[in-house]
């Protein structure tokens, strides 16, 4: 039987505007077959003025109809007629479907506790019971079905959030290179920080690996901007040269290769990556230097000031020139030394806090300079380098900074552990 038409009686304001609630009007799709006899009004009002305004749908189909964005709730009479295959809940599951960021609703009647139960164990925010039910009580439920829902969305995309990140961390964490460097007596180390919160990986890339004929191989690269997508193609970049060098291209061939990778792959013309490459003889004492509008490694030798490598014969940045050239230069490194090869993030940063002007190369140099005269070295150095030039910018950078270090000690004798 049809209840009356809800009626108003008076109750505490408390009572309808739970904390957190929403205060605003509010719109109610009601799905009955007879909604007439028991919704006769187009609104119901609470005691802080506030309206739930009254739709109505005879059937899942009309509801369907009737289910705009600007529907807050839905409240489905649970012994509508139809779809009796889903049992006695086929009514309201088709509804969840139809409306899976709506708050819902069941009715029951009084004795169907365990229906209702059910209900709302597979979905529903809550239940009224057709005999119980009145306007105040209409009204409050309808405000905390609607502000349930709307944290049950919260947490979920939050969950969804915090899954995204961590799936996101560990494919990162493995695009990170692993350095291939047994039986090389070089020291290796290197420091990484994206641009972009939240992330392990920005534009900048760097590897390094170690021949068969005992030649070790290092590069260091950016591509222009810091996003996911310049991330993915430096790592496509980075995979690619270790793959080059170990099928023996090595210089100009290599970084000509390298350009046709990047031409395939980058989503605009406008796409370019800057990189250094050098290749470090078996003895240690030597290395092959090609600059792709990249800046030059830092040496710093053993009793000896730091110094910029040549860089007066580089080459353009990859994806810049179709037909470019990139030429090997030939440069002594001697017995013991530190190459340092880095991305124009460490440079790029201000020169000290409240001020324009750039730290540059020379600037950077200076730095080096004066924390290899206290002793750092390895991942020391690395550390305070990339800590000072984040000290002075004032805060975070805002491009990417990744910074390699590659190490020989002074031999003496045969050389062990």
């Amino acid at each position: 039987m049809p209840v009356p038409v809800p009626r108003q009686r008076n109750v505490p304001v408390a009572e309808t505007a739970p904390g957190g609630a929403p205060g605003g009007d509010l719109t109610l799709l009601v799905v009955e077959d007879d909604p007439t006899g028991t919704f006769g009004v187009p609104e119901v009002r609470d005691a802080t003025g506030a309206r739930v305004r009254i739709r109505t749908a005879r059937n899942l189909t009309e509801a369907e109809r009737l289910l705009t964005d600007d529907v807050h709730c839905v409240l489905v009479d649970l012994a509508l007629p139809g779809r009796p295959r889903d049992g006695e809940l086929g009514v309201l599951r088709h509804l969840l479907r139809l409306a899976p960021r709506h708050a819902v609703l069941a009715l029951t009647d009084s004795g169907d506790s365990a229906l209702a139960a059910e209900a709302v164990r597979i979905g529903a925010q809550d239940h009224l019971v057709r005999e119980e039910l009145d306007a105040p009580l209409l009204t409050r439920a309808v405000r905390y079905a609607v502000e349930r829902k709307r944290a049950d969305t919260a947490q979920m995309k939050l969950a969804e959030s915090r899954l995204r990140a961590q799936e996101n961390a560990r494919l990162e964490r493995g695009l990170l290179p692993t350095p291939l460097l047994e039986g090389s007596d070089l020291r290796f180390a290197s420091r990484y920080r994206p641009g972009r919160s939240r992330a392990l990986l920005g534009g900048d890339f760097y590897d390094t690996v170690r021949t068969p004929d005992g030649t070790v191989h290092a590069m260091i690269g950016d591509v222009c901007g810091h996003g996911p997508d310049e991330a993915a193609l430096g790592v496509e970049l980075r995979i690619a040269w270790r793959a080059l060098t170990f099928a023996g291209l090595c210089g100009d061939e290599l970084l000509s290769t390298l350009q046709r990778v990047l031409e395939h792959e980058r989503e605009s013309e406008e796409i370019f990556a800057t990189l250094c490459t050098v290749d470090i003889a078996p003895d240690g004492r030597r290395a092959g230097l090609c600059l792709a509008g990249h800046p030059a490694p830092l040496i710093a030798r053993h009793g000896r000031a730091a110094r910029l490598l040549p860089y007066e014969d580089g080459g353009p940045a990859l994806g810049l020139l179709p037909r470019a050239r990139w030429p090997r230069r030939q440069v002594e490194l001697g017995g013991a030394w530190s190459l340092l090869m880095y991305t124009d993030g460490l440079i790029e940063g201000r020169k000290g806090p409240g001020t324009r002007q750039r730290l540059g190369q020379e600037g950077m140099l200076a730095m080096i300079n004066r924390q290899l005269t206290d002793g750092l070295e390895g991942e020391a150095l690395l550390e305070a380098a990339v800590g000072e030039v984040r000290e002075l910018n004032g805060g975070d950078l805002t491009d990417d900074v990744a910074v390699l270090l590659l190490s020989r000690a002074a031999q003496r004798g045969r050389r062990t552990g």
